[in-house]
């Protein structure tokens, strides 16, 4: 699973802001050398990325949420993603 533990749990890297920017009406992932806007489903997985809320729960939430099920390989996908990008780290 690309090296990513459902046990652990990921955060916003230092320098790096997550935030709704008004002017996108999206949400963006701020950082010193520019911006990246989040499709929605990037946003909502980010946004429970709070460095105290574990992977595994992250998605059990989505999948309570949304109503889905097999979110995982999804979740998996754009966390190793973020963490390629230097946006999330792991807590």
């Amino acid at each position: 699973m690309s090296g990513i533990n459902l046990n652990e749990c990921y955060g916003i890297a230092m320098g790096h802001r997550l935030q709704f920017e008004e002017a996108q009406q999206a949400w963006v992932v701020l950082y010193p050398e520019g911006m990246v806007q989040l499709n929605q489903s990037a946003a909502e997985i980010l946004n429970r990325c709070d460095g105290e809320t574990s992977l595994e729960q992250v998605i059990r939430d989505l999948e309570q949420v949304y109503g889905e099920t097999g979110l995982t390989s999804d979740v998996v996908e754009l966390v190793t993603a973020a963490l390629d990008q230097g946006w999330l780290r792991r807590l």
